[in-house]
């Protein structure tokens, strides 16, 4: 493995433009544009992300995850209450996110405590789902032995009768979370190794920012 590893390419990207000295004052909206580039220029799945948590002996966490919505108080998905995740995050709120876009050798990291959006906010984001996505949802017992795959399949279709027979029907164990960003780094790397780090810090109402050493 190791020489596999050593042979293969790295940053084999082509990273845009980019000069730290224009970037906005306000980290959502540099974020908002480097998203953007990332879907104009293809990357698959551009909103996955890798979501670290800490359980409550501070044993790390990390899992990739489809980000649901971002705007001025944070970054929003949703999971179920029996999932990992959230058992992390209801003992240790402090949580992290990962974004990597190859094709432009950028990445996003984000920083922050992580707080339940309470029933409302869960239910209409668990009926903003596809009949599918909302069944495999209903129909799985997260963390628990499994005997086999069919057993699942079986779970879920089951879960998709209920949800056609029940259109309105809500998750009770669904969450919708936010990750409220305290520290936000854009990164962008460059063949020379002489990457970018663009570091935002919130400092009250506002934040700062300056590049840091990669």
């Amino acid at each position: 493995m190791r020489e596999l590893l050593r042979s293969l390419p790295a940053l084999s990207g082509d990273a845009p433009p980019f000069d730290p000295g224009t970037a906005p004052d306000d980290p959502l909206d540099l974020f908002a544009a480097w998203f953007t580039a990332a879907v104009e220029r293809g990357v698959p799945e551009p909103h996955a992300a890798t979501l670290a948590t800490a359980d409550a002996d501070g044993r790390p966490s990390a899992r990739v995850l489809v980000l649901k919505d971002v705007g001025p108080e944070g970054f929003a998905f949703a999971t179920d209450a029996r999932s990992a995740k959230a058992t992390d995050l209801a003992a240790n709120p402090q949580a992290a996110l990962g974004f990597w876009w190859q094709p432009l050798v950028r990445q996003v990291r984000v920083a922050g405590a992580a707080r339940y959006l309470g029933a409302g906010v869960s239910g209409a984001d668990y009926l903003a789902r596809s009949p599918a996505s909302r069944a495999a949802a209903a129909g799985v017992r997260p963390g628990e032995p499994l005997t086999c795959v069919d057993d699942l399949r079986a779970a879920m279709r089951d879960a998709r009768g209920r949800i056609d027979a029940d259109p309105g029907f809500v998750l009770p164990t669904w969450q919708a979370w936010l990750v409220v960003p305290q520290v936000l780094e854009f990164w962008q790397g460059s063949a020379d190794r002489a990457h970018v780090r663009l570091v935002y810090r919130r400092t009250g109402d506002g934040w700062d920012h300056a590049l840091v050493w990669p």
